[in-house]
């Protein structure tokens, strides 16, 4: 692309004047007051190069990049302006069109019986210029037209090409789309230009900025860059490139902007400096530039200066391929860069047209000189005589016409890219054409069907057809515009090379494109990718590494969404993903692993048969079993014993019955809990226990009533603790509590449940007693039972045998009664399986305390003591030998 030159600085001097210059050169109609016939009020002087044909085509190229403006006073007509700096590129450009025009006439099946014919002209790369010459197009260059009367004829122009800027072509459609002249540029990529209401006749063969920025932000993602600069133009083009970027890379490609830099027109150094400074200070390894080439000539400039290296940037199509930035002196700093580029596309029988050129073939454009003879000027160092005023620069020797061309290094057309959509405007407007030519009668798209002929058309009925051709190019590229009028996009990617040698080249690694099937595709060959790093791979460019699994981004206060720090999910919430926005919470019986990154079945607790805890308590219960079973088989081997005979014999084998039956109803403690277990526990503990207290209770009513009998007159009490008294007794006392259990399990029976109240990470299965008042009556009976024991072995503790077995009572009941009061706290604050360990215990010690109390001095005495097993030892009477 061509240096704009100083176009912005002039642009507001001569905005003013630019108007002045639209009002006085339109054409006016008859009717207008003072005027008998149409004419143009005003000729602007520009230079253009021109040829005859039935339907002419105008063109709009940037032959010169540079004007000295004149001064304009009230007193003096102003001189025309001057263009200066001949553009080879921009030349070759208009040349292209004269090529596609030539090319088109010869081809026997597009425009049979047509000749195209082109008014190309010079916009000096300047506004003022620019938009005069896109007047002149829509006027024309006669001062009448042919039908006077009528100001009816032979229309101008059907169709321009260009401008090269997007700035020009906003200002030029925005009043020749009045008369909906179709438009076609080839380098004005600005997003605002698909504004189809605004621009309704603004065609392109160029994809438009926001599909620019698409493909950047594609090879950004490609990379992982989610931490980049972007510095653009202080002009349309760069400003419409920054919304679209700040609209679209955090949603399409996770990134953001680490600054946006308006790069200065001109020689601004401290503006530079600080910009400059800015990206060194950056930790954004990658710089977008969306700017022109003379904005990098100066930034690069202050780069070097204060010598910026490590910088990946990433060029927009305006300078990817600039050779004046591929110097010896910037590669250091370029080397490296990715660039957009246009389309590279083969114009086949270009080179010959080109070196065929000649001035004398040329030299008919009563305008001014011929750009042919500017370019045979300019590539001669010569100048033809007399030199017309204002357009030539200063030259050496006469042209002679005669020189020769093959000798010069010209022309390049190996890497052909605005040309090639040149070629494609050109032949979108021949086909277009075309297609309403070939309207029959009838069936046409008009009013009644009607048709345009090539002496009625209008700029609109090509406009209709323009909005629907679709040709495939020679090099099988497919030109067809949207309802935009943006054609479909394509892009090559290009990679700037440092060679060894000092030799700089620009190939092209990759190309991204738009496809009706297949959408936005990019396309990569990394290997053949250079990067100017010590690595020779990709930088890294983030402003904070990705959050790994397990972890949440979370912003950093006042940074760009880029910005972030990784924190740990917590506990019961996971994320299996790199970056993600939130931690997912695990299901109900699931919980985050140590990494947090994925989800596993929460631990289970309950009081088991495989920890150490479940052993020693299934252990002690079946010792306590075992010994109960000693303890009834020694009594029933020394069952006619006095002293088995003088406890009640059938009491006491009852009660060590109920007490084994209390040492193995702790086993449904144990165990992970089920409906069945839940709902016997508490039941066989009750009963067990229940059994047991009753049959001491009973044992101390009959030892109060024997020592009553033995007093004067208190035989007759003896008569109600006989045997069928005393079992009578006990199955009633059991009954009571079986008839609590039942109607405890009938109306809130004890349910397993999952607990995880206790612990977030663990499922507690417990057994929750369903009522607890069921529960207290429960326990309130046994305890019932126990205080009345006790207090009625108290009141015989005194009593005068040798073997008072109501003392044994007494302290085994005082055993039983302080264990369950410590049960009560104990079991109500101990969480999950300790609440079934500490009821297992209080089990466990309170039978093991009666069991002792009430079985070991018998058995001591029977085993150990056998000469105090008889009727009178137990009687005090003395101790038999």
């Amino acid at each position: 692309m061509a240096v704009m030159g100083t176009f912005l600085d002039n642009y507001f001097s001569y905005g003013f004047s630019t108007l002045i210059l639209f009002s006085s050169s339109i054409y006016l109609s008859s009717s207008s007051e003072g005027f008998s016939s149409c004419k143009l009020r005003k000729q602007f002087h520009l230079n253009g190069m021109h040829k005859s044909g039935d339907v002419i085509l105008g063109g709009l190229f940037e032959v010169h990049y540079t004007s000295v403006f004149p001064e304009l006073t009230f007193t003096s007509k102003p001189n025309p302006l001057s263009c200066q700096g001949f553009d080879l590129p921009g030349f070759r450009h208009a040349m292209t069109m004269a090529f596609a025009i030539d090319e088109i006439n010869k081809n026997t099946n597009l425009l049979p019986n047509v000749t195209l014919g082109y008014s190309l002209y010079d916009n000096c790369a300047t506004l003022v210029i620019g938009f005069s010459a896109a007047l002149t197009l829509a006027s024309g260059r006669k001062k009448d037209f042919l039908q006077k009367e009528t100001c009816l004829g032979t229309l101008p122009v059907l169709g321009i090409v260009g401008d090269s800027f997007s700035t020009f072509s906003i200002a030029t459609s925005d009043v020749i789309g009045l008369f909906k002249l179709p438009i076609v540029s080839y380098f004005a990529t600005c997003s605002c230009l698909s504004n189809r209401q605004r621009f309704p006749s603004f065609f392109r063969t160029i994809p438009s900025d926001a599909f620019q920025v698409r493909a950047m932000i594609q090879i950004l993602k490609h990379f992982g860059w989610t931490w980049a600069g972007l510095l653009i133009s202080d002009d349309d083009y760069g400003v419409h490139a920054a919304r679209s970027f700040h609209s679209d890379l955090g949603p399409a490609g996770g990134g953001c902007l680490a600054y946006t830099e308006l790069l200065p027109w001109g020689d601004n150094p401290a503006e530079l400096r600080r910009i400059v400074d800015v990206m060194r200070k950056s930790t954004a390894r990658v710089v977008i530039v969306f700017a022109h080439q003379i904005h990098m000539i100066h930034l690069m400039e202050e780069v070097v200066r204060q010598n910026v290296t490590g910088l990946q940037w990433m060029a927009s199509e305006a300078w990817s391929s600039a050779a004046v930035l591929q110097t010896p002196h910037l590669m250091p700093y370029l080397g490296g860069t990715l660039g957009i580029a246009i389309r590279r596309g083969e114009i086949p029988g270009l080179r010959d047209f080109l070196l065929q050129i000649s001035p004398d073939l040329h030299h008919n454009n009563r305008d001014g000189n011929s750009m042919v003879n500017q370019f045979w000027e300019h590539t001669f160092q010569c100048r033809f005589a007399p030199p017309p005023a204002g357009w030539v620069e200063a030259g050496g020797e006469l042209c002679t016409g005669q020189e020769v061309i093959e000798n010069v290094e010209f022309p390049d057309v190996s890497n052909l890219r605005p040309e090639y959509n040149i070629y494609k405007a050109v032949y979108a407007l021949a086909y277009a054409l075309d297609d309403m030519l070939r309207c029959v009668a009838g069936t046409g798209p008009f009013i009644g069907h009607g048709c345009a002929t090539l002496q009625t058309v209008e700029q609109w009925q090509l406009m209709y057809y323009l909005e629907k051709v679709n040709f495939t190019t020679s090099f099988g590229d497919q030109v067809s515009f949207d309802e935009n009028g943006d054609a479909l996009p394509i892009y090559d990617i290009m990679n700037w090379v440092w060679l060894p040698d000092g030799r700089t080249k620009v190939q092209t690694v990759g190309e991204v494109k738009r496809s009706a099937l297949k959408g936005e595709e990019l396309t990569l060959d990394e290997d053949k990718i250079f990067w100017n790093l010590e690595s020779k791979q990709p930088p890294r460019s983030v402003c904070s590494e990705s959050c790994p699994p397990g972890s949440r981004m979370a912003r950093k206060k006042g940074k760009p969404l880029c910005c972030f720090d990784c924190i740990l999910c917590s506990g019961g919430k996971i994320s299996n993903q790199t970056d993600s926005m939130e931690c997912t919470s695990c299901p109900e019986d699931f919980w985050s692993s140590p990494q947090r990154n994925h989800c596993v079945p929460k631990k289970t607790e309950f009081l088991s048969y495989h920890e150490p805890l479940g052993i020693c308590l299934t252990t002690t219960s079946l010792l306590g079993t075992f010994i109960c079973v000693v303890v009834l088989g020694i009594f029933i081997h020394h069952r006619s014993t006095p002293i088995v005979r003088a406890n009640n014999s059938e009491l006491s084998f009852l009660l060590l019955v109920s007490l084994k039956l209390c040492f193995l109803c702790s086993l449904l403690f144990i165990g992970r809990p089920k409906l069945w277990t839940c709902q016997l526990r508490h039941a066989a503990f009750g009963i067990s226990f229940v059994l047991c207290v009753s049959c001491i209770l009973v044992k101390t009513m009959v030892v109060l009533a024997v020592f009553r009998a033995s007093k004067p007159g208190g035989e007759s009490s003896l008569k109600w603790f006989g045997a069928v008294q005393q079992r009578g007794t006990v199955l009633f006392l059991t009954s009571v509590q079986a008839a609590i259990c039942t109607v405890w399990l009938v109306s809130a029976s004890p349910v397993p449940h999952k607990n995880t109240q206790y612990h977030s990470d663990k499922i507690v299965y417990e057994c929750v007693v369903g009522s607890t008042v069921g529960f207290a009556v429960l326990l309130g009976y046994i305890g019932l039972l126990a205080v009345l024991s006790f207090l009625l072995a108290f009141l015989a503790r005194n009593l005068p045998d040798t073997f008072n077995e109501a003392k044994f009572i007494t302290f085994s009941m005082l055993i039983f009664c302080a264990v369950w009061v410590a049960f009560v706290p104990a079991y109500i604050n101990s969480p999950g399986k300790y609440a079934d360990a500490v009821e297992v215990f209080a089990i466990l010690a309170s039978s093991f305390g009666l069991l002792v109390a009430l079985f070991g001095p018998k058995c001591y005495i029977i085993l150990l003591k056998p000469e105090r097993n008889t009727k009178n030892a137990i009687m005090g009477r003395g101790t038999t030998q």
